[in-house]
């Protein structure tokens, strides 16, 4: 093969690379819809324990995005089994910036149901899991 058909399957594959996952990225963010947008903070509480950071991905969260990272809203498998057995695609994450990082680092947000109505915290890479919002 030629050089210029090398270059041309190369530029191919990365396109549809991209292509593909864009197309994932808007499958894991919905737009919000009215009862995502009218509910309330999952955490009301300022001295809840939570990073600042952690309010400010809750809040993102309620708003349906935009997420700063690619994989924010992505299936979370519960492969540890910590949190409670639910059918998969039942928990998304979501990440928590940690200051200081130059990439995701441990802490996340895992949520249950469509639209959200479980939250949990966990600021150890799903070592373990706090609820949050008031929750048992």
């Amino acid at each position: 093969m030629t050089r210029n058909r090398w270059l041309i399957v190369v530029l191919a594959l990365f396109i549809g690379w991209k292509l593909i996952v864009a197309w994932q990225g808007q499958a894991f963010h919905p737009a919000p819809t009215a009862a995502t947008q009218n509910d309330p903070a999952p955490v009301a509480a300022a001295d809840d324990g939570l990073p600042p950071e952690a309010h400010t991905t809750l809040q993102l969260i309620q708003r349906g995005g935009p997420f700063p990272y690619e994989r924010d809203g992505i299936v979370f498998g519960n492969f540890e089994h910590r949190l409670p057995p639910k059918e998969r695609g039942y928990y998304h994450e979501y990440t928590v910036p940690t200051p200081g990082l130059n990439h995701r680092g441990p802490r996340r947000i895992i949520t249950g149901g469509q639209p959200p109505d479980v939250f949990y915290y966990t600021d150890d890479h799903y070592e373990t899991f706090r609820p949050i919002g008031g929750q048992p």
